[in-house]
């Protein structure tokens, strides 16, 4: 038995317009172009691509930062709308990627994890307090922390207040944009295993936004691959790992480091730069990029199937 989508997404799009210069027409950039996904309660969706792929942008969209320009999200069955957001806010949190600028150089810490308290709730000061503190506690973090201010952390243990702070209020789903990034890599585990833990106690509902796919390998249930706003690619995480159908994310993942120093590997180096997204070209986005591209992906658009793993090619890759 699988628990109901706690959030689905369907034909998501956000749209900016961009200054054409002089006289000229403002030109349309499309940074999440239609994408569709849901997510359960106890599971992690990976969203994996290139700067530039619109994966920050997602993250805004779900966690109420900006509004889609088409397309619905929906959290527990019901549409959200700007008119909702206070009120839906409290069920949707986000860990942002620096934990240095996260986080008010001026607050001590325990005014900082009530701070969503004092704003959303009506508890009393020593029911705030009392929450605080058992959330730092949660985290993996000591008593004494509460009167201390953020510089006089390490940044994994600023990062331990930044998700501490997101789950004040108690939320349904964490996006987790780019969470371990800026730290070390001997303390990126330490947070990826506290995230498990805490997602098992509580039954968080995960959007993992990285371009780092030995993290997505580690904590991901599934994975969309993004490139120019668009998923190429998804699937469950062990079939997308073991039999990638997208050149894109073939390409990927041979850039992934591996902790086999005897293993071999094949490394693909694209060719040219990502183009821009305010000239996007015609067909397959990836096609000026792509070794496999014909005629065809450079005239006609590849839709994304509705198999669990499948990809938007003409001509993919461990098909079968």
């Amino acid at each position: 038995m699988t628990d109901a989508p706690v959030m689905q997404a369907t034909a998501l799009q956000r749209h900016y317009e961009v200054s054409g210069g002089f006289l000229r027409k403002p030109r349309l950039l499309k940074a999440v172009a239609g994408l569709d996904f849901q997510v359960s309660p106890g599971k992690t969706l990976a969203v994996v691509g290139e700067s530039g792929c619109g994966k920050s942008t997602l993250a805004r969209m779900v966690a109420m930062i900006e509004e889609p320009t088409e397309g619905t999200l929906t959290l527990d069955g019901k549409r959200v709308q700007r008119a909702d957001w206070a009120d839906l806010r409290q069920s949707v949190q986000i860990v942002f990627q620096d934990p240095y600028g996260s986080l008010n150089p001026r607050q001590r810490i325990g005014t900082i994890l009530m701070e969503p308290l004092v704003i959303n709730t009506s508890l009393s000061k020593p029911e705030r307090e009392a929450n605080a503190r058992e959330m730092l506690k949660l985290v993996g973090l000591r008593p004494e922390h509460f009167d201390r201010y953020p510089h006089m952390f390490s940044g994994g243990q600023r990062q331990r207040l930044a998700i501490a702070r997101a789950l004040m209020l108690d939320p349904k789903v964490l996006v987790l944009d780019e969470p371990v990034s800026a730290l070390d890599l001997s303390i990126q585990s330490a947070i990826l295993n506290l995230l498990l833990e805490l997602q098992d106690r509580l039954k968080l509902a995960y959007l993992f936004i990285s371009h780092d796919l030995s993290v997505v390998r580690h904590v991901a249930d599934e994975v969309i691959v993004m490139y120019l706003g668009r998923a190429v690619e998804k699937g469950p995480k062990e079939a997308l790992f073991s039999a990638p159908q997208h050149p894109y994310t073939v390409a990927l993942l041979s850039a992934t480091p591996q902790a086999n120093p005897a293993g071999t590997k094949k490394r693909i180096k694209l060719e040219g730069e990502l183009p821009s997204p305010l000239a996007v070209p015609d067909g397959c986005a990836f096609a000026p990029r792509c070794w496999k591209a014909q005629d065809r992906c450079r005239h006609e658009t590849p839709e994304l199937g509705t198999q669990p793993h499948s990809a938007a090619c003409f001509f993919p890759e461990n098909q079968g």
